[in-house]
């Protein structure tokens, strides 16, 4: 497969060629504040961390995974299906306000097939901007993500509180 063919955040590179964390799950460990990870979660409730993602597309691009490690959505209760509704869109209400997006691209990567890299179940919100570099930035290895995930996490992790 040619380099053209496959889109990814530039920076991820190293993590896509298996340089990772020795962890069974790196979701799992992030739930369980393992040093050995980038803990970039923002906001918490007891079934659910809302975090900024390593590996942004757009600043502010935020991942919302299960505390306990689910690989299905159909193992959701009818509450915490609830719960993850409400917190995607609290995630786009405090986004809308510090990030000012135009749109946003909302979804999961379900299996290897679809391109998951992480078996844990994990819901992506990515601002989108009417002037970002395109797809081709992207292939040519240019992108430039302007924020740096720990700064997002600082930038919203009072807004999530304040607005619970």
């Amino acid at each position: 497969m040619e380099k053209r063919d496959i889109l990814f955040v530039p920076s991820k590179q190293e993590y896509a060629k298996g340089k990772r964390p020795k962890v069974k799950c790196i979701l799992c460990a992030i739930v369980e504040k393992n040093p050995d990870v980038d803990l970039l979660d923002i906001y918490r409730t007891n079934n659910f961390v809302v975090s900024a993602n390593l590996f942004p597309y757009n600043p502010g691009h935020l991942m919302i995974f299960p505390i306990k490690h689910i690989e299905s959505m159909v193992t959701l209760t009818k509450d915490e299906i609830i719960e993850l509704h409400e917190l995607q869109l609290l995630s786009l209400k405090i986004l809308n306000e510090y990030y000012n997006a135009q749109g946003y691209n909302i979804g999961y990567n379900l299996g290897p097939v679809s391109g998951a890299s992480i078996s844990h179940l994990h819901l992506h919100i990515v601002p989108r901007y009417q002037r970002e570099v395109g797809f081709i930035d992207v292939i040519g290895n240019a992108r430039i993500i302007v924020e740096d995930p720990k700064d997002t996490v600082t930038k919203l992790t009072k807004a999530f509180q304040d607005n619970k």
